[in-house]
């Protein structure tokens, strides 16, 4: 310990304690300048248990020890993602706040029911990518989607989606545009509805994603005619893409993480890098097996899923308004 005699200059004592203060300022801007050095809180705009919180924490297992910080889920529900919107809105643009989205999210914004515009958010990973299949009755007559063409031509066949202007929806209306067809809209309120509808034969089609159908597209109780994306998939490689048949058009649900716009950029890439590295390891790769999903298909890093949000988004607008959902 340092000792002071009442005859210690008083400059000397004064110098003393300024370089002390400038050294406790440097250790703490040097803690606040490191990246993440507090929680990180994933928002969800649904329930905790549902899909969208299953898959925050299943990508928060070795996320955690990637990014060295602990994370926590908070759930915000209502408006369709409106309220986790104005929550996360009112948060710091700092890089602890992820929003975990779903197509939920880009349409809620897109019919302006939300707070954010799309240039509000920048995408930081994709978990998700489960692409929609065409299909009809496994026991019916149409075997490829050029029959389903041709019938369409002339008759409108009924289509079972979940909701609404909802993921299956837009789909639809966006391969119908393509490839000038007519259809009737069946909604049956879930993806699991939609499927069991199609068992039964209550309607003639649907667009159930990989995880939703597969099963039965193995077993033959369902015919799928296309997979709405531009290339085949690595366990159904018998089904054609809409891109081979001459429609540029694809459809899948998809979940991911983003922030605000304003969060800095560097911060941005370190979540990415993080959440990617996380999500392609063993743990969260079982997971999307689980679903019938592949990390090679589903996890991308912040590039890829920014770009993505955008189109889908854009996508989103164009087939709301053509519906009349969204009035011009």
């Amino acid at each position: 310990m340092t000792k002071y005699s009442t005859t210690t200059p008083l400059k000397a004592l004064l110098g003393l304690a300024t370089g002390t203060a400038l050294l406790l300022t440097s250790a703490a801007m040097a803690a606040e300048d490191k990246f993440p050095s507090k929680p990180i809180q994933v928002v969800i705009h649904s329930s905790y248990g549902g899909g969208t919180d299953v898959t925050a924490r299943m990508m928060m297992i070795r996320s955690r020890r990637n990014l060295k910080t602990d994370m926590q889920v908070i759930a915000k529900r209502g408006g369709s993602g409106a309220k986790a919107h104005a929550y996360a809105k009112s948060r710091a643009k700092d890089g602890y706040t992820l929003m975990a989205m779903t197509q939920t999210h880009l349409y809620t914004i897109a019919r302006g029911k939300s707070s954010l515009t799309i240039d509000d958010v920048v995408g930081v990973a994709r978990a998700m990518d489960d692409p929609t299949f065409i299909t009809v009755s496994g026991k019916g007559n149409l075997r490829t989607l050029a029959d389903l063409i041709r019938v369409s031509k002339t008759k409108a066949l009924n289509w079972g989606v979940a909701q609404i202007g909802g993921t299956e929806h837009i789909g639809l209306a966006t391969f119908a545009k393509a490839a000038g067809i007519k259809f009737k809209v069946v909604p049956f309120g879930s993806g699991a509805q939609m499927v069991q509808a199609l068992l039964s034969g209550a309607i003639d089609a649907t667009l159930p994603n990989v995880s939703e159908a597969g099963e039965q597209v193995r077993d033959g109780s369902f015919r799928a005619l296309a997979v709405m994306s531009e290339k085949r998939l690595k366990d159904y490689p018998d089904v054609p893409t809409t891109f081979e048949n001459g429609f540029k058009v694809k459809a899948s649900t998809t979940r991911g993480y983003w922030v605000l716009k304003g969060t800095p950029m560097d911060r941005v890439k370190i979540l990415s890098k993080g959440l990617v590295k996380a999500m392609k390891h063993k743990v969260f790769g079982n997971y999307l097996k689980s679903s019938g999903l592949s990390v090679e298909d589903s996890v991308a890093g912040h590039a890829v899923w920014d770009k993505q949000l955008k189109e889908e988004y854009a996508t989103a607008v164009a087939a709301l308004t053509e519906l009349g959902i969204i009035k011009k």
